[in-house]
């Protein structure tokens, strides 16, 4: 069975959204800081690929994610994976609930699970004696929720790519 130069692209594309979320997780670049504000892209990145097309992002590889996170940022182990998880949760259940699709309701539905995805790390931090910075995770949820637009927009050319690819 031979592969021909447009089907593995196709493959290729498919699996971007996997090995992106596998860089940020193995690089430790979860959030990006810019000079005064910072964008949680481990959060943007999984509601959104939960939300269009759930398999191309299994859970066991966003609970990985979370893990390998937890290791190299040196917080306990479970935190950001279970922070991750449900903020997939909450997509997951979104996409079963959503009858038409679009940014803004995308994007008003992000920011509750963003919330309780910020509510669940405090109590997962508060437990194990860590100390948190209250302030630098609520700027950092406003910006990640400012910029959710942008990385949508981004996301769904590289979806409409791969929808294109599969109906050819």
């Amino acid at each position: 069975m031979s592969f021909s130069l447009k089907e593995i692209k196709f493959k290729f594309l498919e699996l971007v959204p996997l090995l992106l979320l596998l860089f940020i997780s193995l690089n430790g670049n979860s959030v990006i800081d810019f000079k005064f504000f910072s964008i949680n892209l481990h959060y943007i990145l999984i509601y959104y690929w939960v939300l269009k097309r759930p398999q191309a992002l299994g859970y066991g590889f966003i609970f990985l994610s979370g893990i390998i996170t937890d290791v190299i940022l040196g917080l306990p182990i479970g935190v950001n994976a279970l922070t991750l998880l449900v903020i997939a949760t909450i997509a997951a259940y979104i996409r079963v609930v959503t009858v038409r699709i679009s940014l803004f309701y995308d994007w008003m539905t992000f920011i509750p699970a963003l919330l309780f995805a910020n509510f669940v790390y405090f109590i997962a931090l508060y437990f194990s004696n860590l100390s948190i910075d209250y302030y630098y995770i609520f700027i950092n949820s406003v910006f990640t929720i400012i910029f959710y637009p942008l990385l949508w927009i981004i996301f769904s050319t590289l979806f409409n790519l791969t929808r294109q690819k599969s109906n050819a």
